[in-house]
């Protein structure tokens, strides 16, 4: 792994989440050119990202609807193919592997990822959906949202038996926590709520009955989307889901990804992690 690649992706994707788009291309660029000339990208890859590019300039085609509709169809379907890792061209480096975090847990690995991310990244760039903030007068409602979505999530897993009160920090804490903020947290945001039911939203209408609609459509796939943890996970899911779009209904981006981000932090730091081994 090259550290200064790494150094200037996740800084650029910190500028990126802050509204600095201007900012953050400069530093994006420089660090996914670096990851091509280590190697951790290669040529396998391009033909997808100019895909990426040409779904943005095809959205954004006023005049032809076909041709914005086509580009939203190349761009979901490239969104599902980066976040499961099957465009080939990218390798994500492995920095936890196979770690038990405590005894009676699952192992847990974790690669810093270069594909995921983008689907973040097209989305701010190339969205016109997006809300990346909102009034600084509505982050009470935020706040509210995140304690309310991580008292009922983790009272659900108690009852699935999913995980025990176990607090740590183990030293790989704070990679784990860059990347979950930044590379994980972030990426899924973008997709479930400043893409999916930014959309729906504009399709059932602004109204309080379509509001709420959109939130619990993107939040029920978000928990399919966790299927390989098995049902548990997927209920899980789907119940922060709905938090996480309340938080982005009145925080924008910046409010759900920092709901997301605290919610697996609580989890991460004071109880099991992943889950319990069954």
């Amino acid at each position: 792994m090259t550290i200064v690649q790494w150094g200037f992706i996740l800084v650029g994707t910190l500028f990126l989440l802050g509204g600095l788009r201007l900012t953050a291309v400069g530093f994006l660029v420089i660090g996914y050119l670096l990851a091509f000339v280590s190697g951790e990208i290669d040529v396998y890859a391009l033909p997808f990202l100019v895909l990426l590019i040409g779904a943005a300039a095809s959205v954004s085609a006023q005049r032809y609807l076909a041709v914005r509709v086509g580009g939203h169809v190349v761009f979901v379907l490239l969104a599902v193919a980066l976040f499961v890792h099957r465009v080939p061209g990218f390798h994500n480096p492995l920095v936890i592997d196979a770690t038990n975090f405590t005894p009676d847990a699952i192992p847990f690995s974790m690669n810093l990822n270069l594909d995921k991310p983008l689907v973040a990244y097209w989305i701010v760039f190339a969205s016109t959906s997006v809300e990346l903030s909102r009034p600084k007068a509505d982050w009470l409602k935020v706040a509210l949202a995140a304690v309310v979505t991580i008292t009922v999530c983790i009272g659900v897993a108690f009852l699935l038996r999913f995980m025990m009160w176990e607090p740590k920090w183990p030293t790989s804490g704070w990679i784990w926590a860059i990347n979950n903020l930044l590379l994980v947290a972030f990426p899924e945001e973008a997709l479930f709520r400043g893409y999916l039911q930014a959309n729906l939203d504009r399709l059932f209408g602004r109204g309080p009955f379509g509001r709420w609609l959109a939130i619990l459509i993107a939040a029920v796939l978000f928990g399919l989307a966790h299927f390989q943890g098995g049902g548990g996970l997927i209920v899980l899911a789907s119940i922060a889901g709905i938090g996480y779009g309340a938080a982005y209904r009145w925080g924008g981006l910046q409010g759900s990804v920092l709901t997301h981000f605290v919610l697996n932090l609580t989890h991460f730091s004071l109880f099991t992690y992943p889950a319990l081994a069954r």
